[in-house]
Protein backbone atom coordinates (compact mmCIF):
# COMPACT_ATOMS: atom_id res chain seq x y z
CA UNK A 1 0.00 0.00 0.00
CA UNK A 2 1.59 3.37 -1.17
CA UNK A 3 0.63 5.76 1.13
CA UNK A 4 1.23 9.71 0.90
CA UNK A 5 2.26 11.56 4.05
CA UNK A 6 1.44 15.44 4.43
CA UNK A 7 5.02 17.69 4.40
CA UNK A 8 3.41 20.44 6.62
CA UNK A 9 4.68 21.54 9.89
CA UNK A 10 1.08 19.63 11.99
CA UNK A 11 1.57 18.92 15.64
CA UNK A 12 2.88 15.43 16.68
CA UNK A 13 0.01 14.05 17.96
CA UNK A 14 -2.56 15.16 14.87
CA UNK A 15 -1.83 11.91 12.02
CA UNK A 16 -2.87 12.44 8.70
CA UNK A 17 -2.23 10.19 5.42
CA UNK A 18 -3.25 10.21 1.37
CA UNK A 19 -3.87 7.14 -0.29
CA UNK A 20 -3.48 6.40 -3.80
CA UNK A 21 -4.25 3.49 -6.16
CA UNK A 22 -1.73 1.25 -5.09
CA UNK A 23 -2.81 -1.95 -2.96
CA UNK A 24 -5.81 -3.13 -2.18
CA UNK A 25 -8.56 -5.85 -4.14
CA UNK A 26 -10.32 -3.89 -6.34
CA UNK A 27 -10.35 -4.97 -10.12
CA UNK A 28 -10.77 -3.82 -13.69
CA UNK A 29 -11.24 -0.01 -14.02
CA UNK A 30 -10.97 0.03 -9.76
CA UNK A 31 -8.24 -1.89 -10.05
CA UNK A 32 -6.41 -1.27 -6.33
CA UNK A 33 -7.33 0.73 -3.30
CA UNK A 34 -10.74 2.10 -4.48
CA UNK A 35 -12.30 3.07 -0.84
CA UNK A 36 -15.56 4.25 -3.08
CA UNK A 37 -18.96 2.48 -2.03
CA UNK A 38 -20.72 4.58 -4.71
CA UNK A 39 -19.03 4.17 -7.89
CA UNK A 40 -20.71 0.87 -8.79
CA UNK A 41 -17.50 -1.13 -7.95
CA UNK A 42 -18.05 -4.77 -5.79
CA UNK A 43 -19.17 -3.09 -2.33
CA UNK A 44 -17.16 -6.61 -0.80
CA UNK A 45 -14.22 -5.68 -2.05
CA UNK A 46 -14.24 -1.69 -1.58
CA UNK A 47 -15.34 -2.66 2.56
CA UNK A 48 -12.38 -5.23 2.27
CA UNK A 49 -9.93 -2.03 1.29
CA UNK A 50 -11.11 0.15 4.04
CA UNK A 51 -10.37 -2.73 6.51
CA UNK A 52 -6.98 -3.19 4.66
CA UNK A 53 -6.35 0.70 5.21
CA UNK A 54 -7.03 0.64 8.93
CA UNK A 55 -5.04 -1.95 9.64
CA UNK A 56 -2.35 -0.61 7.72
CA UNK A 57 -2.60 2.64 9.75
CA UNK A 58 -4.11 0.48 13.09
CA UNK A 59 -6.73 3.29 13.33
CA UNK A 60 -8.04 4.06 16.80
CA UNK A 61 -11.74 3.80 15.90
CA UNK A 62 -13.76 3.36 12.26
CA UNK A 63 -13.45 6.55 10.45
CA UNK A 64 -16.12 9.32 8.92
CA UNK A 65 -16.74 8.61 5.66
CA UNK A 66 -18.94 11.27 3.96
CA UNK A 67 -21.75 11.22 1.30
CA UNK A 68 -20.21 13.80 -0.53
CA UNK A 69 -22.59 16.02 -3.10
CA UNK A 70 -20.20 19.07 -3.66
CA UNK A 71 -21.89 20.79 -1.32
CA UNK A 72 -20.29 23.42 1.37
CA UNK A 73 -22.33 21.64 4.07
CA UNK A 74 -19.90 20.67 7.10
CA UNK A 75 -20.66 17.81 8.95
CA UNK A 76 -19.58 18.62 13.03
CA UNK A 77 -18.29 14.78 14.06
CA UNK A 78 -18.19 13.67 17.93
CA UNK A 79 -18.53 9.48 17.51
CA UNK A 80 -18.16 7.66 14.96
CA UNK A 81 -21.15 7.05 12.61
CA UNK A 82 -22.53 4.14 10.65
CA UNK A 83 -24.38 6.03 8.39
CA UNK A 84 -22.34 8.50 6.04
CA UNK A 85 -23.74 12.00 7.14
CA UNK A 86 -24.65 14.21 3.36
CA UNK A 87 -21.69 16.48 3.54
CA UNK A 88 -18.62 17.98 1.96
CA UNK A 89 -16.37 19.06 4.86
CA UNK A 90 -16.14 17.56 8.61
CA UNK A 91 -14.48 18.79 11.94
CA UNK A 92 -13.55 17.16 15.09
CA UNK A 93 -12.29 17.87 18.33
CA UNK A 94 -12.68 13.75 19.49
CA UNK A 95 -9.43 12.33 20.12
CA UNK A 96 -8.87 9.23 18.25
CA UNK A 97 -11.99 9.74 15.94
CA UNK A 98 -10.27 9.60 11.88
CA UNK A 99 -12.22 12.32 9.37
CA UNK A 100 -12.01 11.25 5.78
CA UNK A 101 -12.09 12.91 2.54
CA UNK A 102 -13.04 11.02 -0.66
CA UNK A 103 -11.44 12.65 -4.61
CA UNK A 104 -10.37 11.45 -7.64
CA UNK A 105 -9.73 15.06 -9.30
CA UNK A 106 -11.33 17.06 -6.93
CA UNK A 107 -9.72 19.22 -4.62
CA UNK A 108 -8.89 17.42 -0.87
CA UNK A 109 -7.83 19.51 1.73
CA UNK A 110 -7.30 18.46 5.45
CA UNK A 111 -6.86 21.23 8.08
CA UNK A 112 -5.36 20.87 11.94
CA UNK A 113 -4.36 23.55 14.34
CA UNK A 114 -0.92 24.81 15.52
CA UNK A 115 -1.93 23.26 19.31
CA UNK A 116 -3.29 19.82 17.92
CA UNK A 117 -6.54 20.57 19.53
CA UNK A 118 -8.72 20.26 16.29
CA UNK A 119 -9.27 18.62 12.88
CA UNK A 120 -11.12 18.87 9.65
CA UNK A 121 -11.22 17.75 6.05
CA UNK A 122 -13.09 19.32 2.79
CA UNK A 123 -13.56 18.17 -0.28
CA UNK A 124 -13.35 20.77 -3.03
CA UNK A 125 -14.78 20.68 -6.69
CA UNK A 126 -15.11 23.71 -8.96
CA UNK A 127 -18.41 23.88 -7.64
CA UNK A 128 -18.08 23.47 -3.49
CA UNK A 129 -14.73 25.52 -4.00
CA UNK A 130 -16.69 28.73 -5.46
CA UNK A 131 -19.45 28.29 -3.28
CA UNK A 132 -17.22 28.39 -0.04
CA UNK A 133 -16.48 24.91 1.54
CA UNK A 134 -13.17 25.52 2.58
CA UNK A 135 -14.34 29.05 4.31
CA UNK A 136 -17.60 27.17 5.92
CA UNK A 137 -14.55 24.32 7.32
CA UNK A 138 -12.14 27.16 8.81
CA UNK A 139 -15.12 29.07 10.43
CA UNK A 140 -16.44 25.65 11.83
CA UNK A 141 -13.32 25.06 13.65
CA UNK A 142 -13.30 26.37 16.93
CA UNK A 143 -9.86 28.60 16.58
CA UNK A 144 -8.33 31.20 15.08
CA UNK A 145 -7.58 31.19 11.56
CA UNK A 146 -4.24 32.21 12.09
CA UNK A 147 -3.91 29.07 14.19
CA UNK A 148 -4.67 26.81 11.61
CA UNK A 149 -2.67 24.46 9.18
CA UNK A 150 -3.96 23.44 5.47
CA UNK A 151 -2.50 20.93 3.22
CA UNK A 152 -3.80 20.19 -0.03
CA UNK A 153 -3.79 16.81 -1.53
CA UNK A 154 -3.34 15.70 -5.34
CA UNK A 155 -5.51 17.26 -7.52
CA UNK A 156 -6.42 17.03 -11.39
CA UNK A 157 -3.53 19.96 -12.35
CA UNK A 158 -3.19 22.99 -13.95
CA UNK A 159 -2.41 21.79 -17.49
CA UNK A 160 -5.44 19.07 -17.46
CA UNK A 161 -8.40 20.81 -16.12
CA UNK A 162 -10.22 22.24 -18.82
CA UNK A 163 -13.37 24.62 -17.82
CA UNK A 164 -16.13 26.75 -19.89
CA UNK A 165 -16.32 31.04 -19.71
CA UNK A 166 -18.73 30.12 -17.17
CA UNK A 167 -16.74 28.29 -14.65
CA UNK A 168 -14.07 31.22 -15.25
CA UNK A 169 -17.05 33.62 -14.77
CA UNK A 170 -18.34 32.16 -11.34
CA UNK A 171 -14.86 32.47 -9.29
CA UNK A 172 -14.41 35.99 -10.94
CA UNK A 173 -17.75 37.17 -9.90
CA UNK A 174 -16.71 36.41 -6.27
CA UNK A 175 -12.63 37.54 -6.35
CA UNK A 176 -11.17 39.42 -9.45
CA UNK A 177 -7.90 37.98 -8.48
CA UNK A 178 -8.71 34.65 -9.60
CA UNK A 179 -8.50 36.19 -12.99
CA UNK A 180 -5.02 34.59 -12.81
CA UNK A 181 -5.93 30.58 -11.90
CA UNK A 182 -7.24 30.58 -15.21
CA UNK A 183 -5.32 30.75 -18.72
CA UNK A 184 -6.71 30.47 -22.48
CA UNK A 185 -6.84 27.27 -23.81
CA UNK A 186 -8.52 27.10 -27.40
CA UNK A 187 -11.97 28.36 -26.83
CA UNK A 188 -11.80 27.22 -23.50
CA UNK A 189 -9.79 27.75 -19.87
CA UNK A 190 -6.97 25.73 -18.05
CA UNK A 191 -7.83 26.35 -14.36
CA UNK A 192 -5.60 25.75 -11.45
CA UNK A 193 -7.32 24.46 -8.46
CA UNK A 194 -4.28 24.72 -6.67
CA UNK A 195 -4.36 28.15 -6.55
CA UNK A 196 -8.02 28.98 -6.53
CA UNK A 197 -7.64 27.31 -2.94
CA UNK A 198 -4.97 28.96 -1.84
CA UNK A 199 -6.50 32.37 -2.52
CA UNK A 200 -9.80 31.07 -0.75
CA UNK A 201 -7.53 29.83 2.41
CA UNK A 202 -5.36 32.85 2.63
CA UNK A 203 -8.58 35.18 2.15
CA UNK A 204 -10.41 33.34 5.13
CA UNK A 205 -7.41 34.13 7.17
CA UNK A 206 -5.16 31.16 6.75
CA UNK A 207 -1.64 31.97 5.66
CA UNK A 208 -0.18 28.72 6.39
CA UNK A 209 -1.27 26.58 3.50
CA UNK A 210 0.98 23.82 1.85
CA UNK A 211 1.19 20.83 -0.44
CA UNK A 212 -0.77 21.67 -4.21
CA UNK A 213 1.50 20.07 -5.92
CA UNK A 214 0.55 16.29 -7.32
CA UNK A 215 -1.94 16.12 -10.27
CA UNK A 216 -4.25 12.77 -10.23
CA UNK A 217 -5.04 13.27 -13.94
CA UNK A 218 -1.20 13.18 -15.17
CA UNK A 219 -0.34 9.81 -12.84
CA UNK A 220 -2.56 6.89 -13.94
CA UNK A 221 -0.29 4.15 -11.87
CA UNK A 222 -0.67 5.94 -8.67
CA UNK A 223 -3.82 8.13 -8.72
CA UNK A 224 -7.28 7.89 -10.02
CA UNK A 225 -8.60 10.42 -12.12
CA UNK A 226 -12.56 10.59 -12.83
CA UNK A 227 -11.66 13.01 -15.69
CA UNK A 228 -9.22 11.00 -17.02
CA UNK A 229 -11.13 7.13 -16.87
CA UNK A 230 -14.57 8.50 -15.54
CA UNK A 231 -15.61 5.29 -14.27
CA UNK A 232 -13.06 4.94 -11.75
CA UNK A 233 -12.34 4.47 -7.97
CA UNK A 234 -11.77 7.36 -4.98
CA UNK A 235 -8.48 7.78 -2.90
CA UNK A 236 -8.98 9.20 0.66
CA UNK A 237 -7.45 12.09 2.83
CA UNK A 238 -7.55 10.73 6.24
CA UNK A 239 -6.69 12.89 9.50
CA UNK A 240 -7.02 12.19 13.26
CA UNK A 241 -6.04 13.52 16.85
CA UNK A 242 -3.94 11.16 19.18
CA UNK A 243 -3.82 11.44 22.81
CA UNK A 244 -0.92 13.95 23.49
CA UNK A 245 2.35 13.34 25.26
Amino acid sequence: MDLIRPEWPAPANVQAVFTTRQGGVSQGVYQGLNLGLHVADDPALVMQNRQLLTQQLALPAAPIWLEQVHGTEVFNAAAPSAIPPQADAAVTTTVGLPLTVMTADCLPVLFCDKAGTVVATAHAGWRGLCAGVLEKTIAAMPVAPDEILAWIGPAIGPTAFEVGDEVKAAFVAHDPQAAAAFVAHQDKWLADLFMLARQRINAAGVSAVYGGNQCTFSDAQQFYSYRRDGQTGRMAGLIWLTIKS
